[in-house]
């Protein structure tokens, strides 16, 4: 997908909201997310989500692809693939997700929907080869 410059964005491209930064407001974003400082507000993301150590994340609503946790997060998640809660977290409010894991020295305080993965195949925002693979794991002819 072509950027405004004319370059082409990379998959792997990690986006940061520096340990100096406060936002307000509902972020959107199609690659990698780090948010190493203090957001507060929605998020409604294509791309995965990482919440730093000593970050702080309160939100309404956070919709990603994976999200991983580190610091402090408040609000309902809904991850498409996973959650990954690390030792430290700081996790309050639901989550729905297809794949949990929760270290040791987590605090968790919320339910845990889990979702079928094969169910949930989105085909908007992923390569055409990821979909076949998924399409031949569930036996499907492609």
């Amino acid at each position: 997908m072509p950027k405004r410059d004319g370059r082409k964005r990379d998959k792997n491209e990690i986006v940061v909201l520096g340990k100096t930064t406060s936002f307000t407001g509902i972020l959107k974003f199609e690659t990698t997310l780090r948010i190493q400082g203090v957001f507060r507000g929605t998020i409604e993301a294509a791309g995965d989500l990482i919440v730093d150590k000593d970050a702080i994340v309160e939100a309404d609503h956070v919709t990603v692809s994976s999200l991983t946790v580190f610091g402090s997060i408040s609000g309902t998640v809904h991850a498409h693939n996973k959650v990954d809660m690390m030792t430290g977290a700081k996790v309050h409010g639901d989550v729905t997700a297809a794949r949990l894991r929760i270290a040791d020295g987590v605090l968790f305080e919320g339910k845990c929907k889990m979702t079928n993965i094969d169910k949930d195949i989105e085909i908007f925002h992923r390569p055409t080869e990821e979909i076949k693979a998924d399409l031949q794991r569930s036996n499907v002819r492609v």
